[in-house]
């Protein structure tokens, strides 16, 4: 066992810190493509938007600096503390807040404009790490899984009334580090159910779906009669109740998307399972995402040669689209290499969390890569237009200094955790 030093970088994972920076950089580059003026190819201009993102990237290393100056110990002691202080600022934005593109999500600090919700991500995983590694926690109590879920929505309903619900999305992916921890398997198999009734129920229909429901409970209802029919003496009547609750689900689906969605929601939903075509308003970045991608072709049309990035066909690109960038000019190559790293990223970290002594640690681990991974792959299937649009930022990529900072915070509070795992404590 190592005793600890005042050595900040002694024991952390360069390897992670490897893949921060190659992706920032990379995440930069693409930023400079999107935004840089076709009269004027400047490399440093701080008042243009790749400008003040290179001031976000250098004043990220201060923060990570500062994140590592603290000891882990100091993570888990105050981790509530710092849960309910993310509260609070999500709470304030309500009295405070910044009104910007009909969302209430944004402090106004005078030269720039800060997002809590990218921040409370770090403090929700904190809280959620402190929660679980408690000695008297435990999964498969449902008093114990009430508490966990308390914890994931308090903050995800906070920002889904800003309203933000995108970002509100990604705590579900908190549910598969609450599976890795011991939460039963039938909330995951109860969410994938749920989501596959409503979306058929969208798709063929009220009537049709509930014919389907009945047809396949009583497959299995079969099933159960013909190879097991204790088990079917004991639980008919929890099959019977299930498939009432599915029915009333059913029923309830088309009063949700008709009354609880926006407009601009249900025609994303209507575009992506076909069943209108809009390519000139609702559908017009998806469409547009898709055109530029393709145009990229193989190997891409090289640094700012693309004509679609350069022209401005995608709107915000250097945000929730920046995508389209490295397909266009990066092409299959730059776009299959971007998924990989972020693939190897998240398998490092999970590798990383396995390897953890401290329980509080692992769940942390998992959580960040549970995060990370629902970010990219939301992100990256909604400008490839397999999944609606929700505005969910691709992490380093998107343009933005509240995103990059709160993506940093999320990382290097996890190296610091893995750089103390040999120290005694």
């Amino acid at each position: 066992m190592r005793s600890r030093t005042n050595n900040i970088f002694l024991g952390i994972d360069w390897i992670l810190v490897l893949f921060y920076f190659i992706l920032i950089s990379f995440g930069w580059v693409n930023i400079y493509a999107s935004t840089v003026s076709e009269e004027s190819f400047e490399l440093i201009n701080f008042s243009t938007e790749y400008g003040k993102q290179l001031i976000w990237i250098g004043l990220s290393i201060p923060l990570i600096l500062l994140t590592l100056m603290f000891d882990a110990k100091f993570y888990e002691k105050y981790a509530s503390l710092m849960f309910l202080g993310s509260l609070a600022s999500l709470a304030g934005l309500f009295i405070f807040g910044k009104n910007i593109n009909g969302a209430t999500s944004w402090y106004n600090l005078g030269i720039f404009s800060l997002q809590p919700s990218e921040f409370a991500k770090a403090a929700t995983a904190l809280a959620m790490a402190k929660l679980v590694s408690d000695k008297h926690f435990n999964l498969k109590k449902l008093n114990t899984q009430l508490q966990a879920f308390v914890v994931l929505f308090i903050p995800a309903i906070l920002i889904t009334l800003q309203p933000d619900p995108g970002s509100a999305l990604v705590y579900g992916a908190f549910i598969f580090v609450l599976y890795r921890e011991g939460l039963p398997i039938y909330y995951i198999s109860l969410g994938f159910i749920a989501l596959f009734l409503f979306i058929a129920t969208l798709y063929f229909g009220l009537q049709n779906t509930l014919i389907g429901t009945l047809i396949l409970f009583g497959v299995v209802l079969l099933y159960f009669y013909f190879f097991r029919k204790k088990a079917l003496k004991r639980g008919k009547l929890k099959i019977f109740g299930l498939y009432l609750i599915s029915a009333m689900y059913v029923f309830s689906v088309n009063i949700i998307f008709n009354n609880v969605f926006e407009q601009r929601h249900r025609d994303r939903f209507n575009i992506l399972l076909g069943k209108t075509t809009d390519i000139k308003s609702i559908g017009y970045n998806t469409n547009q995402s898709i055109t530029t991608i393709a145009s990229g072709g193989f190997s891409g049309t090289g640094f700012l040669q693309g004509e679609r990035t350069q022209g401005d066909f995608v709107p915000e690109q250097q945000t929730d689209y920046i995508f389209t960038t490295v397909g266009e000019e990066w092409g299959f190559v730059g776009t299959s290499l971007l998924i990989l790293a972020f693939v190897l990223f998240t398998l490092r970290i999970i590798f990383i969390a396995e390897r953890q002594k401290s329980k509080f640690s692992r769940v942390y681990g998992y959580s960040i890569a549970a995060i990370f991974f629902f970010h990219f792959a939301i992100n990256i299937g909604m400008v490839i237009g397999i999944l609606p649009t929700i505005g969910i930022p691709l992490p380093f990529f998107s343009y933005g200094g509240s995103g990059l900072w709160g993506f940093t915070l999320l990382l290097f509070i996890f190296i610091r955790l893995d750089a103390n795992r040999t120290y005694e404590w």
